[in-house]
């Protein structure tokens, strides 16, 4: 994906004007535009309050050229960002740079449109979560110190939003009952076809910038599909407001990653707070929408059985009594990459990383994680089954991991 820099210019009888005018097609290419909630919608939900805004955009021509490409310049030109660079070809230019620390702060600051190879259109199962996955954009301008994607993506952690969408929803019909993780299986054979739509990104933290989120709850909420089916979705961010009023047909599970307080202060920068996460839980809740909390990734830290306790009140008092709600858990846990990555990324960081408090977990294929040790795992889930159970005694538990 590292091209020559000189594919950043302009392509040639472009210039500014030129770029002005593929944007204004944009605009124009932008029929749909979002459905606004009501303004009883509004009264009872505070604007968001994060928002993300990159300095830097990069467009490959393939992706310019797409309808959803389209679209997502549009709403970048709505946004008022600057520094949108249309490139020449479908190359991405080098983004790595003399001081790593200052690369990694401009890549976090990057978003690239771009059009993914075709291999990216063959979706591959993500247990525990859902039969497939089904991405909108790899990489996330949040700032979670414990990052899942550390070691998991390869470049500068730049966000890149794929603009082929049109294609990939045309292509799921094919993928209906052919999944194992949750359709056809006894426990979660309900749920139907699984797609997962933050595996590799948090969807709603661009949504304002793509509204690639909303177009797939419309897609899964009208289409007619061979079976059931379900979109699912996790985020750290509370921007729902432009979701409420989409016909999602209850065919799509909002869930929002929460933490127990002092995690979510120390190690989740450039999220929304947990509060203003519950507050967005409500309401989509109230819009009807099947929701979900991930409760990730748990830690023993000082106090935690209170806080852990205050967050699955929280959770109970956004929820309306008797509505269709899921909890995952996820205990923390790290690779060797993945701790090299983030004590590059945040070499001040508290994160517990220590390999002697750890188990080492092998894969199939020789894979390497660190947990929690037998006992810690042990006390956690001894804890948190029944208080699940107990404060939120009409919610689903998926799974514990």
């Amino acid at each position: 994906m590292q091209g020559d820099p000189e594919h950043t210019r302009p392509a040639a009888g472009r210039g500014m004007g030129g770029t002005r005018r593929v944007l204004h097609q944009a605009m124009t290419a932008l029929l749909t535009p979002p459905v606004a909630p009501s303004p009883a919608d509004l009264t009872v939900l505070p604007a968001p309050s994060r928002l993300w805004t990159p300095k830097r955009v990069l467009v490959t021509r393939s992706a310019a050229e797409r309808p959803h490409g389209q679209r997502v310049l549009a709403r970048l030109e709505a946004a008022g960002v600057d520094g949108i660079e249309l490139l020449r070809g479908d190359r991405l230019p080098s983004l790595r740079g003399d001081d790593d620390r200052a690369a990694f702060m401009a890549a976090k600051d990057t978003m690239a449109l771009v059009v993914p190879p075709p291999s990216k259109r063959r979706l591959q199962p993500i247990p525990p979560s859902a039969d497939f996955r089904l991405d909108l954009a790899e990489g996330c301008p949040a700032h979670c110190q414990y990052c899942y994607l550390a070691g998991s993506l390869g470049g500068p952690p730049i966000t890149r939003v794929w603009a082929d969408l049109d294609e990939v929803l045309d292509g799921l019909d094919g993928y209906v009952g052919r999944g194992t993780i949750t359709s056809g299986t006894l426990e979660r054979g309900g749920e139907g076809t699984t797609f997962e739509a933050s595996c590799y990104t948090d969807p709603l933290a661009i949504e304002h910038l793509t509204g690639g989120l909303a177009r797939m709850v419309e897609h899964f909420g009208t289409h007619e599909w061979a079976g059931p089916v379900q979109l699912r979705a996790t985020t750290k961010f509370d921007d729902v407001a432009g979701l409420l009023a989409l016909p999602h047909g209850g065919r799509t599970r909002l869930r929002f990653s929460v933490n127990a307080s002092s995690v979510d202060r120390r190690f989740e920068g450039a999220t929304a707070k947990v509060p203003a996460r519950l507050r967005a839980l409500s309401a989509v809740a109230a819009a009807g929408y099947p929701v979900g909390v991930t409760i990730a990734p748990i830690m023993p830290v000082e106090g935690w059985q209170e806080q852990y306790a205050e967050l699955l009140d929280g959770i109970a008092a956004a929820v309306p009594a008797g509505h269709d709600l899921t909890v995952e858990c996820i205990t923390h846990r790290f690779t060797p990459g993945s701790k090299e990555t983030l004590l590059d990324w945040y070499p001040r960081t508290r994160l517990e990383m220590d390999e002697s408090r750890r188990t080492t977990k092998r894969g199939k294929f020789g894979s390497v994680k660190h947990v929690y040790r037998k006992e810690t795992m042990a006390e956690l889930r001894g804890w948190f089954e029944p208080e699940v159970a107990e404060r939120l005694p009409e919610a689903r538990l998926l799974y514990w991991t």
